[in-house]
């Protein structure tokens, strides 16, 4: 489950005084949060405007349970429904291939930890919906989809068409559009040469240039307390993102259960109750810090305790933390470095 990451203006020297102007909605399911420093209020608001049109259009099309309208499936909703109906191709548009190319090497890259063809599982556990009550465990019906196995490699991309090999593959793109999203604002914004900027989408940021003389500057906040228990500095081009469990949730029967499920036992995850990853501008033609950001904590978090370190040195990730179901912190050297306890009594190990 993913928990936010706080921009907190207390961080921040003179909020009110310095021309910084702030919008904020909710899309993708999560707030979304635009800081623009430096700007005209008019012209801020302009492109703060532009960045919420284009991420509700994303929303809109890439929705993996909701209709855009009572007649019309999103573009992921008509994609998933020819994938159930066997193996004839589908068009879809020039990005979403390029979304679903990016991802099946992704998911190749995390051993299938990262993995949205798994949408049917998301369902049965109930977390496509808007609220989140317990449901009644279906072992068998988790069993089944777990031996039907499927994968993004079951899509086959042939142009701007695709099809799948396996009529159990179902898509949901909600642990990979907001990072999408962010490198989308990021490259705009660029283009029309802001030079400082935050976007935060459900606790996934990056940051364009800085706030004034100074970095910008985010709180972590602790996944059983809603508090911060460090802050750091963003640099210009860099993204950080969380996985938690304490947002999309539900506890049955003292258990808690949430939206972070194990491909390999169709299982939500339990040992982990957050994962934070610290991510550098990447090269052109790379998959982007935001995609990054969004994706890599996942198969951190699934990955058994003994082997997150490899699960985040596959995507060259070197600044993660981890915090384990007993609330034990973990930090790899390198994030270390970078973080600013807000308490003296913080202990935490560093890992290899």
């Amino acid at each position: 489950m993913r928990f936010f990451l706080i921009l907190l203006c207390v961080f921040l020297t003179s909020c009110a005084k310095e021309p910084l102007y702030q919008s904020r909605g909710y899309i993708f399911g999560t707030l979304v949060d635009i800081k623009i420093y430096g700007e005209t209020d008019s012209r801020a608001n302009i492109l703060s405007d532009k960045i919420m049109q284009d991420f509700q259009s994303l929303h809109n099309r890439l929705h993996a349970w909701k209709p855009i309208s009572a007649n019309k499936l999103s573009e992921i909703g008509e994609l998933n429904a020819a994938f159930a109906r066997g193996n004839k191709p589908i068009s879809i548009s020039p990005d979403l291939a390029y979304m679903l190319a990016d991802i099946t090497k992704l998911s190749v890259k995390s051993n299938g930890l990262f993995d949205p063809a798994i949408s049917q599982l998301i369902g049965v556990w109930g977390f496509q919906r808007d609220d989140f009550s317990p449901v009644n465990i279906d072992a068998e019906k988790i069993k089944s989809l777990v031996k039907a196995n499927p994968r993004m490699t079951d899509i086959v991309l042939k142009g701007n068409t695709a099809y799948s090999n396996n009529p159990s593959v179902k898509i949901d793109l909600g642990g990979y559009a907001k990072g999408y999203a962010l490198d989308i604002a990021a490259a705009y914004l660029r283009e029309q040469h802001v030079k400082g900027a935050l976007i935060n989408v459900g606790g996934n940021i990056i940051a364009i240039g800085n706030h004034g003389d100074k970095p910008w500057r985010v709180g972590i906040q602790n996944p059983r307390d809603p508090t911060a228990i460090a802050t750091l500095d963003l640099p210009d081009g860099w993204a950080i993102g969380t996985s938690g469990d304490y947002q999309r949730y539900f506890m049955l029967e003292g258990k808690r259960y949430s939206h972070i499920i194990d491909p390999r036992s169709g299982y939500p995850t339990q040992h982990t109750q957050a994962v934070t990853v610290l991510v550098p501008p990447q090269a052109t033609g790379q998959i982007q810090a935001g995609v990054l950001s969004d994706v890599v904590s996942k198969p951190i978090f699934i990955e058994s305790p003994e082997r997150k370190s490899q699960a985040a040195q596959a995507f060259n990730i070197e600044n993660y933390m981890v915090i384990d179901d007993k609330s034990n912190i973990f930090v790899s050297k390198n994030m270390g470095t970078k973080l600013n306890w807000l308490s003296p009594n913080v202990k935490f190990s560093t890992m290899q």
